[in-house]
Protein backbone atom coordinates (compact mmCIF):
# COMPACT_ATOMS: atom_id res chain seq x y z
CA UNK A 1 0.00 0.00 0.00
CA UNK A 2 2.93 2.17 0.58
CA UNK A 3 4.49 1.56 -2.57
CA UNK A 4 1.17 2.59 -4.40
CA UNK A 5 0.62 5.94 -2.02
CA UNK A 6 4.51 7.18 -3.16
CA UNK A 7 3.94 5.98 -6.67
CA UNK A 8 1.10 7.99 -7.31
CA UNK A 9 2.99 10.29 -5.44
CA UNK A 10 5.87 10.63 -7.83
CA UNK A 11 3.31 10.39 -10.96
CA UNK A 12 1.57 13.76 -10.08
CA UNK A 13 5.35 15.07 -9.60
CA UNK A 14 7.14 14.42 -6.36
CA UNK A 15 10.79 13.84 -6.88
CA UNK A 16 11.65 10.01 -6.95
CA UNK A 17 15.15 10.70 -5.02
CA UNK A 18 13.65 12.89 -2.29
CA UNK A 19 10.87 9.92 -1.83
CA UNK A 20 13.54 7.44 -1.66
CA UNK A 21 15.68 9.19 0.25
CA UNK A 22 12.65 9.32 2.91
CA UNK A 23 10.77 5.82 2.88
CA UNK A 24 13.35 3.42 1.16
CA UNK A 25 14.67 0.81 3.45
CA UNK A 26 17.34 -0.69 0.79
CA UNK A 27 20.87 1.19 1.24
CA UNK A 28 20.22 3.01 -1.76
CA UNK A 29 17.82 4.96 -0.41
CA UNK A 30 20.74 6.96 0.74
CA UNK A 31 21.52 7.99 -2.51
CA UNK A 32 18.13 9.01 -3.85
CA UNK A 33 17.74 5.29 -4.83
CA UNK A 34 20.13 5.47 -7.70
CA UNK A 35 21.65 1.62 -8.11
CA UNK A 36 23.67 3.33 -11.23
CA UNK A 37 24.59 0.92 -13.93
CA UNK A 38 24.59 -2.83 -14.16
CA UNK A 39 23.95 -5.63 -16.30
CA UNK A 40 21.48 -8.50 -16.75
CA UNK A 41 21.92 -10.74 -14.05
CA UNK A 42 23.22 -8.81 -11.75
CA UNK A 43 19.61 -8.50 -9.80
CA UNK A 44 17.04 -11.08 -8.71
CA UNK A 45 14.78 -12.09 -11.86
CA UNK A 46 12.03 -10.37 -10.53
CA UNK A 47 14.05 -6.97 -10.49
CA UNK A 48 15.73 -7.84 -13.98
CA UNK A 49 12.07 -8.27 -16.08
CA UNK A 50 11.13 -4.79 -14.98
CA UNK A 51 14.57 -3.08 -15.65
CA UNK A 52 15.48 -5.24 -18.92
CA UNK A 53 11.79 -4.98 -20.68
CA UNK A 54 9.87 -1.95 -18.52
CA UNK A 55 9.32 0.93 -20.55
CA UNK A 56 11.91 4.13 -20.08
CA UNK A 57 10.83 7.13 -18.01
CA UNK A 58 8.06 5.75 -15.33
CA UNK A 59 7.76 4.04 -12.64
CA UNK A 60 7.21 0.51 -12.26
CA UNK A 61 5.33 -1.27 -9.46
CA UNK A 62 5.65 -2.20 -6.79
CA UNK A 63 8.11 -5.19 -7.46
CA UNK A 64 8.00 -7.84 -5.08
CA UNK A 65 11.54 -9.38 -4.63
CA UNK A 66 12.78 -11.52 -1.37
CA UNK A 67 14.12 -8.42 -0.03
CA UNK A 68 10.43 -6.43 -0.41
CA UNK A 69 8.69 -4.38 -2.49
CA UNK A 70 10.29 -1.78 -5.02
CA UNK A 71 9.88 1.04 -7.39
CA UNK A 72 11.48 1.45 -9.93
CA UNK A 73 12.16 4.12 -12.66
CA UNK A 74 14.13 2.95 -15.86
CA UNK A 75 16.08 6.31 -16.43
CA UNK A 76 18.30 4.30 -19.44
CA UNK A 77 19.28 1.27 -21.03
CA UNK A 78 21.96 0.11 -23.27
CA UNK A 79 22.08 -2.98 -25.35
Amino acid sequence: QTCEELKTKIEAGSDFAELAQKHSQCPSGKSGGELGTFSQGQMVKEFDDVVFTGELGIVHGPVKTQFGYHLVEVTSRTD
